[in-house]
């Protein structure tokens, strides 16, 4: 059986994806950024690590073939498809306090990853002490040789996908993200599209 949400631009979302079921993210318009974090359903304070993940491949950028590690460098999920090429691992979720301070103070009232977070999360019995580096499907954080980050325009198109595969049974928290002050949503956050496959 396969199951399609269709998430709205600036929305959180929550599933868990049983083991072998697949959970395929389409970017519906092109240009929108997917915070993503993943836990183990049946034990939370089993999590994504981004500096496992980074270690084990070798690479910050996440595609086809990337194994998603956890706090205990175990596999949660691996990409299995990738329609876009390369996704983010180090730019993070943004935030009230980030934009504040990337944007200015007029930024404060603006909704945030975080608190998408934070509210899809409250559902699942977490907190903020379970917030931990996320991925970012489709956006653009090319690393300069000097060291800086920059956020910059996607690499996606409308309709280009990305497929993940459970190794277990997995609680995901999607955050459709909201930024307006950087390109990564091109300025103006468009609907997601998840779609949890069968197991094959």
């Amino acid at each position: 059986m396969t199951t399609t949400t269709v998430v709205p631009a600036r929305a959180a979302w929550s599933a868990v994806v049983r083991a072998g079921e697949t959970l395929t993210l389409t970017d519906l318009h092109g240009n929108q950024a997917v915070d993503f974090l993943v836990y183990d359903a049946h034990d939370t304070a089993v999590r994504y690590s981004a500096p496992d993940t980074v270690h084990a491949q070798g690479s910050l950028f996440l595609t086809a073939g990337s194994v998603l590690l956890s706090n205990e460098h175990t596999p949660l999920m691996t990409v299995t498809a990738d329609e876009v090429g390369r996704h983010d691992t180090v730019g993070g979720a943004c935030s009230k306090e980030s934009n504040t301070l990337r944007y200015g103070h007029h930024t404060w009232s603006q909704h945030a990853c975080v608190d998408n977070f934070l509210a899809e999360g409250a559902k699942h019995g977490l907190g903020k002490r379970d917030l931990v580096s996320n991925i970012n499907w489709y956006m653009n954080v090319p690393v300069e040789p000097d060291g800086t980050l920059g956020i910059v325009d996607g690499l996606s198109a409308p309709g280009r996908k990305v497929t993940l595969r459970a190794e277990r049974d997995v609680l995901v928290l999607v955050s459709n993200c909201p930024q307006t002050n950087n390109p990564c949503n091109g300025f103006e956050p468009t609907a997601v599209e998840m779609t949890i496959g069968a197991a094959g």
